[in-house]
């Protein structure tokens, strides 16, 4: 069963219709005590990180998430849910964010957006380029997913990227360690790709509860 973890800034429609057209079963809660009944999470997220960090701590989810990803649950962040996994970012000032994964989110430099007349956000098609072998793109081939950010992860450690794209800086699309996964594009937006991604994060979800 995956837990979607609701903290008000998550596009749950869609992430939920997705599940629901793959069979998978699922509810959405923002409610700790009701979260321990998920085998595995998925963190959306839609807006600003300090907004999400802030309400996370204000509602006692920044810690329960932290027990969960300590404890082996997989968990899969998803655009600013993938984000939050890393350890701060600049929008909108310095936050902290889960520190799953060892890394800062940054603005997309705007000398270089200029010079390669690239607009910011990044909206829109985007092709994936993997680079880490994965089991949460096991069976899947290089194609094109939706990105809609201005923000991007600069990670501390290359083999955190799994698989990127170019957007004038190399754009880490696809991360993670152990049972921590993001995504920086949205899955549930981005066709046989996208739904593939979703399809493996539930197998390692099962497999996880069978270990």
């Amino acid at each position: 069963m995956i837990g979607i973890i609701d903290y008000g800034m998550g596009n749950l429609y869609s992430v939920s219709k997705a599940l629901e057209r793959l069979n998978i079963g699922y509810f959405i809660s923002e409610n700790p005590e009701e979260l321990e009944k998920a085998d595995g999470y998925i963190l959306p997220g839609v807006g600003s990180f300090k907004d999400a960090m802030a309400i996370l701590n204000e509602t006692k989810l920044t810690g329960y998430i932290q027990k969960v990803a300590s404890e082996g649950k997989p968990l899969l962040g998803i655009c600013l849910g993938m984000q939050l996994l890393f350890d701060s970012s600049e929008e909108n000032g310095f936050t902290e964010g889960l520190s799953l994964l060892k890394g800062s989110v940054v603005h997309f430099p705007a000398d270089l957006m200029k010079k390669e007349q690239l607009k910011v956000p990044h909206m829109g098609w985007n092709r994936l380029l993997m680079h880490q072998q994965s089991d949460l793109l096991e069976g899947l081939e290089e194609g094109y997913s939706y990105f809609v950010h201005s923000y991007y992860v600069k990670a501390e450690k290359s083999s955190t990227v799994i698989a990127s794209a170019d957007y004038g800086v190399d754009v880490p699309a696809v991360v993670g360690e152990k049972n921590i996964f993001g995504t920086q594009f949205h899955p549930e937006k981005s066709s046989h790709l996208g739904i593939g991604i979703l399809r493996n994060f539930v197998k390692i979800v099962e497999e996880k509860v069978k270990s």
